[in-house]
Formats: structure tokens, sequence, C-alpha cells
């Protein structure tokens, strides 16, 4: 997902899309443990998406 995709979100489509992203990141992560993924660049893709909504929360809730 992408920056300028986020900023146009609502806060609680913000909360919303990183609970959900912070799921696959967890499912991703324990389908690596078991058995090696297809493209484990995957995961870090998934780690930055919950790295960008929470950063943008943050963001909004201190302003």
């Amino acid at each position: 997902m992408k920056q300028s995709e986020i900023k146009n979100l609502s806060v609680t489509e913000l909360q919303e899309k990183l609970s959900q992203s912070k799921k696959a990141y967890a499912d991703l992560k324990m389908a690596h443990a078991i058995s090696p993924i297809e493209n484990p660049l995957q995961i870090r893709g998934a780690r930055r998406t919950v790295a960008r909504l929470a950063t943008e929360l943050t963001k909004r809730e201190l302003q």
C-alpha cells in the first residue's frame, strides 16, 4: 500500500487496515517458519506496510 493511498484513509479505516496487515504479516512469518515461502520479500513488504500504517496513525494522534 502506497503512502498516498494511506493518507486518504480515515482513522477508523487506518485502524482496520493496520489490524489486517498485522495479521497478514504474522501469517506470512508463521508460514515461512514452517516451510520457506516462494517469495520471502513478501515478508518485508508486509512489515513495511504495517510500519506505514502505524506511522500515519501516530502522526494523526499527535495533531
